[in-house]
């Protein structure tokens, strides 16, 4: 028996990936629910009802999802052009930080339609500035950005640290750590009345059309995915590399930086350290499980998102612990990896 290369991965095959894979995650997991003494299928039953049940956990499943789908495509971008950006949660922090000083200090006092979209530009641009770092310790030194990306994210939470327990603090918090929150006008509208469900979910999914469209329909899409595929033979066909990669970078941390922004302007309204649960190790997982296909971020996003909230409910009625939620994902991120190999080998004799 060999593995062989396929010449060509036809269509259903793609598409039927991730499917097979989240199934074949949550059949492994069912092992886990029923060792736990709990029924499996009315364990699952309790996680989609939990996270879709009603209009309160409904709209908290998809809030959820929103700061998922922006780290997914930040990691999906990267991936696809061979950039390893791993700091995507340092590059969160630092848009929500960002948006936080600019919010409550620098624009405070403007209306709504000018801060909103400023703000948003400022924390897309935050989260631009960490990631060059590693790439351009990458281009100029050959140092591996998996790495550096990876170590700067606590330099990053470090650095926010300093900025809410110094200059930026609340004084009206009672000692809490945490930054002056952003003026009334510098919120996002909602979505839908008496829920946190923002405008931001509106964004995110406009943001992964528009990915999708860069990366199919424009020649920076396809020097971005032939840096992936082939950078050597990119480089011999033309393709400027770096500027690539530079230009990758910037919409990967960008992507980051945006999710972090509209986490405090449309959740949260300050920033502390436990800001983020892991929106940027997530996206990771989600980029993978989306095949690193954008579009395929938002379905990954909304399941990582259902089995995070619906686990609590599971957890309550069933007295399962709720790192269940936190298997199955984990789960689903390997049984995708397996996959994602037999859509490119097949088995010979």
């Amino acid at each position: 028996m060999r593995f062989e290369r396929r010449d060509h991965r036809p269509l259903y095959l793609l598409v039927l990936t991730p499917v097979l894979a989240v199934i074949a995650a949550l059949a492994l997991s069912g092992i886990l629910i029923a060792i736990a003494g709990a029924p499996v299928l009315e364990a699952y039953w309790r996680i989609l009802t939990s996270a879709f049940g009603s209009r309160l956990s409904a709209t908290e499943t998809l809030t959820r999802a929103t700061p998922l789908m922006l780290t997914g495509l930040a990691a999906a971008v990267a991936f696809r052009a061979r950039l390893w950006n791993i700091g995507a949660e340092g590059q969160f922090y630092l848009g929500a930080i960002a948006v936080a000083a600019a919010g409550s200090q620098l624009l405070a006092g403007l209306p709504a339609p000018v801060v909103i979209p400023l703000l948003l530009v400022i924390g897309a641009i935050a989260g631009m500035a960490l990631i060059l770092i590693p790439l351009w310790l990458r281009l100029r030194f050959s140092v591996d950005e998996v790495v550096t990306s990876l170590l700067l994210n606590f330099i990053a939470l470090l650095f926010v640290s300093m900025l809410i327990d110094g200059v930026l603090k609340d004084p009206m918090a009672f000692g809490w750590p945490q930054s002056q929150p952003v003026s009334d006008a510098a919120t996002l509208p909602k979505l839908i009345a008496r829920s946190r469900l923002h405008i931001g979910f509106a964004i995110a999914i406009g943001l992964a059309i528009l990915v999708h469209l860069i990366q199919s329909r424009t020649v920076f899409g396809m020097q971005s995915r032939a840096a992936g595929l082939n950078p050597e033979g990119a480089v011999f066909a033309g393709v400027p590399l770096g500027r690539t990669l530079v230009k990758v970078a910037c919409l990967s941390g960008g992507l980051a930086g945006l999710a972090g922004a509209i986490e405090v302007m449309g959740v949260k309204g300050y920033v502390t350290t436990d800001l983020s649960p892991g929106f940027g190790y997530a996206g990771i997982v989600v980029a993978m499980l989306a095949n690193l296909n954008p579009l395929g971020v938002v379905l990954a996003a909304l399941f990582t998102a259902t089995m995070f909230v619906g686990a609590d409910g599971m957890s309550r009625s069933l007295g399962i612990p709720t790192y269940i939620a936190d298997v199955t994902v984990a789960l689903s991120l390997l049984t995708m990896l397996i996959a994602l190999f037999f859509t490119q080998y097949r088995i010979r004799r």
